[in-house]
């Protein structure tokens, strides 16, 4: 990763933090899921004037120019766009990215619903705004908004499309100018798949410039480094290089860093070396216990007592499923440090998310839970495993739930950290790390690795075990 990779990263992992950022989506990010780009939506417009899409760069002229044609008939261009945008396309892995992490204002010049989709699909209540009647009424209990600056397949009559909706949008939708020139002032943006050939957006860029001259916020683009096509003579090749380099120049004036990329598949993994590291503040604390074995009741609650308060002391965030027999020892640890000494509100260092108990079928009840943990597994960085076992006719047995949770932990690559002396499934996963950390923990220190299999001798200090535990987890972050 070069230095503006590692640099793009690191500032927006530290914003992220502070809800600072935000996206700007343009047609870029909806074609890997099969939407059309502007050139492919205007081909049998194209055609029926007898011209190329492939020779026209004016993209928006050609649509005035149907327009124009028909006087000012554009029923075609609505029904193309209800036809091209309506598909039941699926999520990339870039729109997933963007749902999980804390992003609260998403702003595109697509028509399409994938954004506010996949916000759905990940518990989140998207408010959309693509009117300026809809900009002064607020969703209930939102949790992110999507401006969608040119409207929204389901009104393609109110659609920018054609010169003449550019030419009066700085009059007619000035509002949605306003309140993207104020998030341009006070937000990161990432700005994906878009061209920055919108006149409207250059219009924005141009007076937030002019406003705040030396003072503009930091914002970041994604580019595709070109690259020599057959056929083209080095002298052509060198000439869109250039060009390039000159473009990407030109953007500084606007405080926009280009993230140059070889493939558009480097842009989901560097999303995810993002997604990674905001959630390695995040710690999911998996634990049932109906038995404490060597340990006492109280011991074991005191135990996680201690260590979710030490664990909000370094700032990082606990999310729990409110486990049998230490759910609540989690909450009160978590809650003394929150209250007691911390300036932090308990909405940021500590999510809840226990189970629903509603009475339905097992194999539904079985379906539900699986999908719980997926969702609050996304959201964590790392994963502590206690104890592991509950109660099933008078006898204590292994936690399945806790031995899925692990799995699931694994394939989303969270770092594993179960605390063997705590025996049970806690102690089984615990000899199964140890026994091949590389495989389950990778690009791990050496550091770690050895305080690491401290963690599994039932006749460790516990105050020594909270103490490794919490080193570990702090040098995940750095």
């Amino acid at each position: 990763m070069d230095l503006t990779k590692r640099t793009f990263v690191k500032d927006i992992v530290e914003e992220l933090s502070n809800e600072n950022v935000a996206v700007f989506a343009g047609a870029g990010l909806s074609a890997p899921a099969g939407f059309v780009n502007w050139a492919q939506l205007l081909e049998p417009i194209a055609e029926e004037l007898g011209l190329d899409t492939s020779k026209e760069r004016d993209l928006v002229s050609l649509a005035q120019y149907h327009c124009n044609d028909n006087s000012a008939n554009r029923s075609k261009l609505n029904q193309l766009l209800i036809e091209e945008f309506s598909k039941d396309a699926q999520s990339t892995e870039t729109h997933k990215i963007l749902s999980r992490l804390p992003i609260r204002d998403y702003w595109t010049t697509n028509y399409d619903k994938l954004i506010e989709k996949t916000l759905i699909d990940y518990g989140r209540k998207p408010d959309v705004k693509h009117t300026v009647e809809q900009l002064a009424h607020t969703k209930p209990r939102r949790d992110a908004v999507i401006y969608k600056m040119h409207g929204d397949v389901d009104h393609p009559s109110d659609a920018i499309l054609t010169k003449d909706d550019y030419e009066s949008y700085h009059v007619e939708m000035q509002p949605f100018l306003s309140a993207l020139s104020g998030d341009l002032v006070s937000k990161t943006f990432i700005f994906i798949g878009f061209s920055f050939t919108d006149p409207n957006l250059d219009y924005i860029l141009s007076r937030v410039r002019l406003s705040y001259n030396k003072n503009q916020r930091r914002h970041y683009c994604f580019q595709k480094k070109v690259s020599q096509n057959i056929n083209e003579s080095d002298v052509e090749f060198e000439y869109r290089e250039r060009k390039q380099e000159y473009f990407i120049n030109d953007l500084k004036r606007f405080n926009i860093r280009t993230i140059l990329i070889d493939d558009y598949d480097e842009i989901p993994e560097l999303l995810s070396t993002i997604e990674r590291k905001h959630n390695s503040k995040s710690v999911f604390i998996s634990g049932a216990a109906h038995d404490f074995g060597d340990w006492s009741k109280e011991c074991a609650e005191q135990f996680t007592h201690d260590l979710s308060k030490n664990l909000i002391k370094k700032q990082f965030r606990i999310v729990s499923g409110f486990g049998l027999g230490i759910g609540s020892a989690v909450i009160s640890g978590a809650l003394s440090e929150i209250y007691m000494n911390s300036n932090n509100h308990s909405d940021d260092q500590l999510i809840l998310k226990p189970f629903p108990q509603s009475v339905m079928p097992d194999q539904d009840k079985k379906e539900l839970w699986s999908k719980y943990r997926e969702q609050m597994l996304s959201y964590s960085g790392v994963s502590i495993f206690l104890f592991g076992n509950k109660i099933v006719d008078g006898k204590v047995i292994p936690s399945n739930g806790m031995q899925e949770e692990f799995d699931i932990a694994k394939d989303k690559g969270l770092f594993l950290l179960p605390i063997g002396c705590t025996g049970y499934v806690a102690q089984e996963l615990w000899e199964k790390v140890n026994a091949d950390f590389d495989s389950f923990n990778k690009d791990c220190s050496d550091e770690i690795k050895r305080l690491f299999s401290t963690l599994g001798s039932s006749d460790s200090d516990r105050s020594k075990v909270i103490e490794t535990t919490v080193e570990i987890v702090s040098k995940l972050t750095k």
